[in-house]
């Protein structure tokens, strides 16, 4: 091998694919192209990876010129170029069955890469037809076709099984994830459990269900498989891993779990730093902006020192969800000084920040600003978001124009927002039509039935009430049974209405009719659902037996909170003398001293 065929293949493997080709062409000058030929496999690849399709086409010329076609590794590598290169049918051309297993692999691979599951599958069936012997990178290569064709996950894997190749960790993380993408956790579930057994499962193994739980909003099951991961001595999490356990962390609310999963974080940086991984710090960012800590979220967005578009998105998002428009808008303004372009979730964030505050006048500014000043194109989630800011505000017929004017069909969210606004502003006509919209989009929501049953409610039309009942009894569909929860000492504690199962239920409903009672003389007086047994009521009554005197009391609810209990707990905060946050369905609430941060806008 000459210096100079050494020299071109440092270069490409350093990936260093332009100064290759460069070294290669003017090497044909002096060198006769057989003393370069080692170096074919690596140039092919190399204007593949930078998509020059004509030198991929000048150097397949060549190789069939010189004969170098027939040698396996040009060909193979032809094969994955063309498929890189989005032309696999030019890679199929170049395919014979005869050929070993390591073009199967690639032609499997391309057909893979390329979204084309059938044809895939079809080049392992031949492989199998022709007697060859599969690889784990064959594995590798055909698994995510199996995605779109499940029918054809469960025999393959059984062929795996049989060739024992299972015993392979890459190969049985990769069934992994694919179970659990597919939803077929339980199976998913089934084959960890025998890795672990097997070899104790490397961290891959562990990360993998975790993803598949988090990825099938199994948050509960992802912080169960956190705490027994972190009890072993051969395994430790790694920043893929805290990623998964903290957005489980955000969407149950798990304070306790999430700040101690932030302690670890800390604690680990003397072995591994995380402190530059954005993934890590996004993460952390919206955990605690959704367990409620406002404040740690932003000394974590504070103390990074690398910020993407996803890290100010997380902070703005977490200041619109508390209530605290102003604060968003100052940041998406930070955000634009530092010379970042907002994106569509950014947008998203910042508009929702602004209806959540009622500051319409931003929120039209950003939103009409969208195309011209920050080159995003409204998309139907923007226009759903713009419908409720409009709609929050009072200007229903507004709100009802600008859905008129859309470019591309209102989606069931957008006529759900004018819902949700004729909701507050008792509208019932209007309310009438939106709901006759979003039933045809969404005819098995029982939300939007309940919406608008609520607003018949709130103006006294009890036979709107009785027709929407008939309407879902006829449809059978049952409302959502509305849930409140609270965690104690890494402990989830749940409450439906009327609960009667929680061991500390005699002591809890005592606290509560204290509650209900000293709320009813400080309100003058006090009626309709307040006098229930909602869950929030239950939750917050084992917070004040759980926790110390001063303390704040954080509440997680499934639904938007009902107009008597957001009065209830505006006045035990001033009662008890403590910070109450209840996190529903849009928002957060923080109540103290007798008013809520929403400024009863929800």
């Amino acid at each position: 091998m000459t210096e100079t065929t050494i020299a071109i293949l440092s270069l490409a493997r350093q990936f260093r694919y332009l100064d290759a080709l460069r070294q290669f062409k003017i090497s044909l000058l002096t060198i006769h192209f057989s003393h370069l030929l080692p170096t074919l496999p690596l140039l092919v690849k190399s204007s593949s990876a930078l998509f020059l399709h004509r030198t991929t086409y000048q150097l397949h010329s060549l190789s069939v010129k010189t004969n170098s076609i027939s040698h396996i590794h040009v060909l193979t590598s032809l094969i994955s170029a063309y498929s890189r290169l989005r032309y696999p049918n030019l890679a199929s051309r170049l395919f014979l069955p005869i050929l070993p297993v390591v073009c199967y692999n690639a032609l499997i691979s391309g057909f893979t890469l390329n979204s084309m599951s059938d044809q895939s599958f079809s080049v392992f069936r031949l492989l199998l037809r022709n007697s060859l012997s599969f690889s784990a990178t064959t594995l590798l290569s055909l698994l995510p076709s199996l995605l779109s064709l499940q029918f054809h996950a469960r025999p393959v894997h059984a062929i795996v099984l049989k060739s024992g190749l299972s015993n392979d960790p890459s190969v049985g993380n990769a069934f992994l994830s694919m179970y659990a993408r597919s939803g077929e956790v339980s199976e998913a579930r089934k084959l960890f459990d025998e890795m672990v057994e097997r070899n104790n499962g490397d961290l891959i193994t562990w990360n993998a269900m975790i993803s598949g739980y988090a990825q099938n909003s199994m948050a509960d099951q992802v912080i169960r498989l956190y705490r027994m991961m972190i009890k072993r001595d051969d395994v430790l999490p790694d920043s893929v891993t805290f990623v998964g356990v903290l957005s489980s962390c955000a969407s149950l609310g798990a304070t306790d779990v999430g700040r101690e999963v932030d302690r670890r974080i800390k604690a680990s940086e003397n072995r591994s730093p995380l402190s530059g991984n954005t993934f890590v710090g996004n993460a952390l960012i919206n955990m605690h902006a959704r367990c409620g800590d406002l404040k740690r979220a932003r000394e974590v967005f504070d103390s990074m020192t690398e910020r993407t578009v996803v890290t100010w998105t997380a902070v703005i998002s977490g200041y619109g969800m508390h209530g605290d428009g102003e604060a968003a808008a100052s940041l998406f303004q930070a955000m634009l000084n530092s010379g970042i372009r907002p994106d569509g979730v950014a947008m998203l964030s910042v508009l929702s920040a602004c209806s959540h505050a009622g500051m319409t006048d931003v929120g039209m500014r950003y939103f009409s600003g969208m195309t011209e000043t920050f080159g995003v194109s409204p998309s139907v989630e923007h226009y759903a978001c713009m419908v409720d800011l409009l709609g929050r505000a009072g200007l229903l017929k507004g709100a009802l124009e600008l859905i008129q004017s859309m470019p591309m069909k209102p989606d069931g969210a957008v006529w759900g927002s004018l819902l949700g606004a004729c909701k507050i502003h008792r509208d019932v006509r209007m309310g009438e039509a939106a709901f006759s919209h979003v039933v045809e989009l969404e005819p098995e929501n029982v939300g939007y039935y309940v919406l608008l049953s609520n607003i018949y409610t709130d103006v006294g039309e009890m036979e709107g009430v009785a027709k929407i009942r008939r309407m879902m009894k006829e449809k059978g569909l049952k409302k959502d049974a509305g849930c409140s929860y609270i965690e104690h000492k890494q402990k989830i504690h749940l409450f439906l209405a009327d609960d009667q199962r929680h061991p500390l239920k005699k002591d809890i409903y005592q606290t509560v009719r204290r509650l209900e009672a000293m709320v009813e003389v400080r309100g003058g007086g006090v009626g309709g659902e307040v006098r229930g047994v909602h869950s929030e009521k239950l939750a917050i009554g084992f917070g004040l037996l759980s926790t110390e005197v001063g303390m704040r009391i954080v509440v997680m609810k499934n639904l938007r909170v009902c107009n008597d209990c957001h009065e209830f707990i505006k006045l035990v905060s001033e009662i008890i003398g403590r910070e109450v946050v209840v996190r529903d369905a849009s928002r957060f609430h923080h109540f103290r001293d007798g008013f809520c941060s929403c400024k009863d806008f929800w």
